[in-house]
């Protein structure tokens, strides 16, 4: 159950709501974030939900049986839309757009990256800078210096930025630089991080870990509104099966399930989903026809000379093939 207080509550009032779930065996989280205040109440028992809603200081109040109940669909009246500013908004029907590198390189590198998406109309730059690799001997990234390059050119084109943090250390760092935290696959269950970037007042990409079940991201959502954070957005990426022929298995059942589930904006990553260069403009266009939100993808001038993930990174012409074939498809939508 999920009881929505009004802002200006008196705190014997909010005793009252309180005792009174106490009293029916419910316990009770309060979850204050920057938009609304919460009562998350977990019973084994049903109570008549009219004994709390005619006290004073209660706004709304849900029944809500998922185990992952604020992020979950059923006490939402509206979609999630995350407003990034200067008119880029994530989940208001139009596509969003999210490509760039694997791994920010050198200054050069990003002035062709933002050329090439100033040129197709993609608002958002997506670009690492800490990199967590397989092999301890590949780049790893160029840290907090390679942010602010990329930031410094961003940002006078008004380009949003979304990147990948690896530790709660890093995110004070990266605060002023930063539109959209990632929280990458390998840290989908860092609870630590997760529950750092609940504190935050920025959006939050959360991927689907790399064995994880549906169920395991929405609860990894969850971890991040409780603490205080409802700017929150999903991603599928594939996850690892058995099958070798490609990187991962892109799960694009996912992305209607987790439409139906949870009331985020979902975003399809079919670079990592596939990890084939040739299929991620197909699987990415799929994956806007099963209801994504939007795409996240790699683009590269040379993908063939990119320090990370080249197999799997467009070169300009073909991101610019896919913006064109998303286009037309827009009309379809």
């Amino acid at each position: 159950m999920i009881i929505q207080l009004h802002k200006n509550i008196q705190p014997t009032d909010l005793q009252i709501i309180c005792k009174t779930l106490e009293e029916n065996k419910y316990s009770v989280t309060t979850v204050n974030t920057q938009f609304e205040n919460y009562l998350v109440c977990i019973g084994k028992t049903d109570i008549d939900i009219r004994i709390i809603g005619h006290l004073k200081g209660v706004k709304d109040i849900h029944r809500v049986s998922d185990n992952y109940k604020l992020v979950s669909s059923k006490w939402k009246t509206e979609n999630t839309k995350i407003n990034l500013g200067d008119s880029v908004i994530i989940g208001d029907g139009e596509p969003a757009m999210m490509a760039g590198p694997c791994s920010i390189e050198s200054e050069e590198q990003v002035s062709k990256i933002v050329a090439h998406l100033l040129k197709n109309n993609i608002k958002i730059m997506r670009g690492g800078v800490y990199k967590p690799r397989s092999s301890p001997y590949a780049f790893r990234g160029m840290g907090i210096e390679g942010l602010k390059m990329m930031y410094a050119q961003c940002k006078q084109h008004k380009i949003k930025i979304i990147t990948e943090v690896m530790q709660a250390s890093q995110i004070n760092d990266m605060m002023e630089y930063v539109d959209i935290f990632q929280v990458g696959a390998r840290n989908s269950q860092n609870y630590n991080l997760l529950d750092a970037l609940g504190e935050i007042d920025k959006p939050i990409m959360i991927k689907r870990g790399i064995s994880g079940t549906i169920e395991e991201l929405l609860n990894s959502a969850e971890y991040i509104f409780s603490k205080g954070n409802e700017k929150l957005l999903l991603c599928e990426r594939g996850i690892r099966t058995f099958e070798t022929m490609y990187r991962n298995t892109f799960d694009i059942n996912a992305i209607q399930i987790l439409k139906d589930k949870s009331h985020l904006p979902v975003i399809a990553d079919p670079s990592h989903g596939i990890g084939i260069r040739e299929y991620v403009p197909k699987l990415a266009l799929a994956s806007l026809m099963a209801g994504a939100d939007g795409v996240i993808y790699e683009v590269h001038e040379k993908p063939e000379e990119a320090l990370s993930d080249g197999q799997q990174t467009l070169n300009f012409i073909e991101s610019e093939r896919l913006i064109e074939k998303i286009q037309l498809l827009k009309a379809i939508l």
